[in-house]
């Protein structure tokens, strides 16, 4: 009895441990052949996808370059520089080419986040630590010859890299050069009334039944033609026996032609020639290959043909009595006003450019204020859109608009008027 009792108390103890340990041994056997066995697993999948893996990888790579290294220097005698905690660092940078672009682009911050004595951004301090205090007189350079050719090659691999690490590389912009602003100013105002404004260029139409826009074109072209001349003849040369650039020149001819002309030339089509040509000359001053000299003696000229056109739109705005004796018709008012919108319109988009390419000379002379409220002027004239124009007497209760129109622009011929004797002087 007493043998049979041992047997049943050994059956019933030893059967439940082998049966676990069997099923410890199982299982762990079978996490070992689905972490190392497993073709999906993650050291099958890229490195981009899995920054962990990456730095793993990095990470042993060290490890082997740091062995090799301790190896070289124990061969050398240089134990101390070797096996000191900067050689650690200098193993790191000769390791980080080992690890691929994509892979330290995508594991960077995972990186530097898990292992911050690791990072290779320290890498150059640790490195002239450990050739200067640590390393024994004559072997110091042992502790940074790993680390060398590992930035050189970084270097080599990855254009506009530090220590083998991608930077990101600011767009540089280069300011435009002068006189782009002005040139496309002086191509806006026109090239909307061909291209975009509905039906076009009117004054050569032949059924004509919008006079109003027809006026506001005209005043546009006017602009258009005084600053074209003032950059053909002046801004864009340095002196009267400088040659004129040819784009220029065809382009101040082509704004020549009459704006009725309907056909052999149409006025349409040779106004585009123009701006082509104006396009042509501000792509050539945009590559260097073209000039504009922001002097006062090339803009007083231009502001000068603005104060005489100006000048003449005030008188059309507050004559009562035309040069024949008659007095100022309605249809006459209506034309004035339209006529002079345009020109104030076209006239501050010039301005605006010229306060833009010449600022420097502006301030210069302390003209910028006086420019500023040229601008605002002509702004102001350019925005007055009222359903009817009107041509009431100035005591009236209804509206006088040619006397409206009129102070706004004599504001703008005042203040043109006296920027010009400031650039004089």
């Amino acid at each position: 009895m007493g043998k049979e009792a041992k047997e049943f108390d050994f059956k019933r103890f030893a059967t439940p441990r082998i049966i676990g340990g069997i099923a410890i041994v199982v299982v762990v056997l079978w996490a070992l052949s689905v972490i190392l066995g497993s073709p999906q697993g993650p050291a099958s999948k890229p490195a981009t996808d899995h920054p962990e893996t990456a730095v793993a990888t990095a990470r042993q790579t060290a490890a082997t370059a740091g062995q090799t290294a301790q190896s070289t220097a124990e061969a050398t005698g240089s134990h101390a520089a070797a096996e000191s905690p900067a050689a650690e660092g200098s193993h790191a940078a000769a390791a980080a080419p080992a690890q691929t672009p994509q892979a330290h682009g995508d594991a960077a911050s995972a990186k530097k986040a898990a292992h911050p004595t690791t990072n290779s951004h320290a890498a150059p301090a640790v490195q002239a630590t450990a050739s200067h205090d640590t390393a024994p007189a004559g072997t110091g350079t042992h502790g940074t010859s790993a680390a060398a050719p590992a930035e050189s090659d970084t270097a080599a691999a990855q254009p506009g890299t530090a220590a083998g690490h991608l930077t990101a590389v600011a767009p540089v912009h280069k300011p435009l050069p002068k006189g782009v602003a002005f040139v496309e100013a002086a191509i806006k105002p026109l090239k909307y009334e061909l291209e975009e404004r509905w039906w076009g260029w009117r004054p050569n139409d032949i059924i004509d039944v919008t006079d109003n826009v027809n006026n506001f074109q005209m005043g546009v072209l006017e602009v258009t033609r005084r600053t074209v001349v003032a950059l053909a003849e002046r801004i864009s040369r340095t002196g009267v026996t400088d040659s004129l650039n040819p784009n220029l020149e065809d382009a101040m001819n082509w704004f020549m032609v009459k704006a009725g002309s309907y056909w052999f030339p149409s006025a349409e089509s040779k106004y585009r020639e123009g701006l082509e040509e104006l396009e042509v000359y501000l792509e050539k001053l945009k590559a260097g290959q073209a000039t504009f000299y922001t002097r006062t003696d090339n803009l007083i000229p231009l502001l000068a043909s603005f104060e005489d056109l100006l000048g003449s739109c005030d008188e059309n705005l507050v004559k009562q009595i035309e040069e024949d004796g008659s007095p100022v018709s309605f249809f006459a008012a209506d034309d004035y006003f339209y006529y002079t919108q345009g020109v104030a319109s076209a006239m501050a988009t010039v301005l605006e450019a010229i306060h833009h390419d010449f600022l420097l000379t502006l301030e210069s002379r302390h003209g910028t204020e006086l420019l500023h409220h040229a601008i605002v002027s002509c702004q102001q004239a350019a925005a007055l859109d009222p359903w009817i124009v009107l041509d009431r007497d100035l005591s009236s209760l209804f509206a006088n608009h040619r006397a409206n129109m009129a102070a706004p622009i004599s504001h703008a011929r005042f203040y043109i008027g006296q920027l010009i004797k400031t650039l004089s002087t």
